[in-house]
């Protein structure tokens, strides 16, 4: 029995646990990947983050782009060939799109892109009337101004009177943040250096390009030849640029989105 004793004894002797060496390599591995995790878990995040940035600005432009393609669809009802008699001016749009200086008188109609203040290209008026099933319902204008990289959007009854001398801009609200069509000639170099043919010639985009009726189809309404006047609008091209709020944290370039539509009115008019 004593000899057993003696060899249980020498067993436990011999039984060792970790030595502070190991102890300190095993602490620096599991540091190292606990830093490893939590660098890739902060990239995740970031990365997280900046895709739901990309979403949201798509998210945000394409709801706008659509709103303004069914007011463009809409505009110009009802027309005045719809009456036989002379309606009140908020009864009926003069035309589909409304304008400044010389505002309703169709012989003092302005030509878009030399001496209209508005229709052009970072503004414009629709008339329409958005809700002809209500009764007593009148029409209305449709204010779109891009200001800074803010485009506006306000809803207001007509009156009858100018709508650019008559509605302010402050009566406005914000429609899309991040507007990038106007964007300074740093900011355009710094996005074409991502996205090459964002802004062609390194210059501002236009948000709105209309297109006037013409013997051979809708062209340019500034092309030579073409009768510029805002009442012969036929469509309306849109184009929106739409950057995110901050830059790709990995990259530091701006994120940019572009989209585009069209809308055309339906109604004819005199």
């Amino acid at each position: 029995m004593s000899g057993v004793y003696r060899k249980a004894c020498t067993r436990r002797r011999t039984t060792r646990g970790f030595t502070l060496i190991e102890m300190l390599v095993s602490m620096a591995i599991f540091l190292v990947i606990c830093g490893s995790a939590f660098t890739l878990l902060g990239v995740s995040q970031q990365r997280y983050a900046t895709e739901s940035q990309v979403v949201n600005s798509f998210q945000e432009a394409r709801l706008g782009l659509d709103q303004i393609v069914r007011d463009v669809n809409d505009s110009g009802y009802p027309p005045p060939n719809q009456f036989e008699f002379t309606p009140q001016p908020q009864s009926v749009a003069v035309s589909p799109v409304a304008w400044s200086p010389g505002y309703p008188a169709l012989s003092t109609q302005c030509t878009i892109g030399v001496t209209c203040v508005t229709p052009w290209i970072d503004g414009m008026f629709i008339e329409t009337n958005p809700t002809p099933q209500v009764p007593n319902s009148t029409v209305q204008y449709i204010r779109y101004h891009l200001i800074g990289n803010t485009l506006y959007r306000g809803v207001f009854p007509k009156n009858g009177a100018d709508p650019y001398s008559s509605i302010n801009d402050n009566q406005l609200v914000p429609f899309v943040q991040n507007v990038m069509n106007e964007a300074s000639a740093a900011q355009i170099a710094q996005i074409n250096l991502a996205y090459p043919n964002m802004f062609p010639g390194g210059t501002p985009v236009p948000l709105f390009t209309y297109l006037c009726d013409s013997p051979s189809g809708p062209q340019n309404c500034t092309a030579p030849g073409v009768s510029g006047v805002p009442t012969n609008i036929r469509s309306v091209l849109i184009t929106l640029i739409v950057a995110t709020p901050s830059p790709d944290p990995q990259t530091g370039k701006m994120r940019v989105l572009e989209l585009t539509g069209q809308g055309s009115r339906i109604n004819s008019f005199p």
